[in-house]
Formats: C-alpha cells, structure tokens, sequence
C-alpha cells in the first residue's frame, strides 16, 4: 500500500501547538515575565507563530505596536531566549519544547501595500470602466434608476 503524498500546508497539530506557544509568549509579554528594559517600553504583538513539521523548531513573527523598533524587540526577544523557551516548555504540554526563532512581521506591510493597489487610480479607472451586472433578481440600488418594464400581453380583457 502506498504512503499518501505529503503536503506543503500545517497539519492540525502544527497548527494547535502553533496556537499554544503563541498565547504562551502573548501571555509573557503581557504579563512582563521577560525582564529587559526594551520590551518593558513596548507593547509586542505576536500574529502568528508557525511550527516546523517535526515539531522542533518555532518561528515566532513579532510587531511591536506602531511598528517602532522592530530590531531593537528582536534583540531583545534573542537575548532571552533560553529562558523564552523555558517558560513555554512549562506552559504547553509537548513532549520537546521546540527551539525559537524570531522575525519581524511583514504581514501588516503587505496589507498595506495590497490596500494601496486597490486604491490605486488604475484599478479606479478599471473599476469604473465596467458596468454594474447585477443578477436577474436583484434589485438595483436605490439611487439608480428603475429599469423599464416589458409590456405585457394582457392588456385587453374580453
């Protein structure tokens, strides 16, 4: 019988232990469990956190509120992360707590960047260009105007 063919997304658990050590480091840096005079000063939002496939290893994506100092939190994320790492091992019931790494989230840049294109005036322009298709039964919006109605064949009553 033949192995079913692996695919490149999260499995359930990648994503559930994902979760887990996310609230876990939210929770540390709301709290101030990690003592360092840089994230002491910020507020750190952790969007996502994506695990390896074999459990090992944690990619934490990190933003500090405002998008400030982004290198400086990283820095300062690194320097504690054995006890980081430690702290997550109490806090989530995993066999091996995996190592932890840190990068910058990009994806409140992206975000933006996809908001500009579609504010764009090109895509305005475009948008403009075509007319408004509504299906058969729905009503068009109340400041258009009314579409004709067809004549009827029963006008004459004998």
């Amino acid at each position: 019988m033949a192995k079913p063919a692996k695919s490149s997304g999260s499995n359930q658990r990648q994503l559930r232990i994902g979760e887990l050590v996310r609230h876990a480091l939210a929770d540390m840096l709301a709290r101030g469990d990690i003592h360092d005079e840089v994230l002491s000063k910020h507020v750190v939002t952790v969007p996502e956190v994506r695990i390896a496939p074999d459990l090992k290893l944690a990619t934490c994506f990190i933003m500090p509120l405002g998008g400030g100092d982004v290198n400086a939190v990283l820095k300062a994320l690194n320097a504690h992360k054995r006890y980081i790492r430690g702290e997550i091992a109490h806090r989530v019931n995993v066999k091996y707590a995996p190592d932890i790494r840190f990068l910058a989230d990009q994806s409140f840049a992206e975000a933006e960047r996809v908001d500009a294109l579609l504010y764009s005036d090109k895509v305005r322009r475009d948008i403009l260009k075509q007319p408004l298709r509504l299906p058969q039964d729905e009503t068009p919006p109340a400041d258009s105007e009314p579409a004709a109605k067809p004549a009827s064949d029963e006008t004459s009553h004998d």
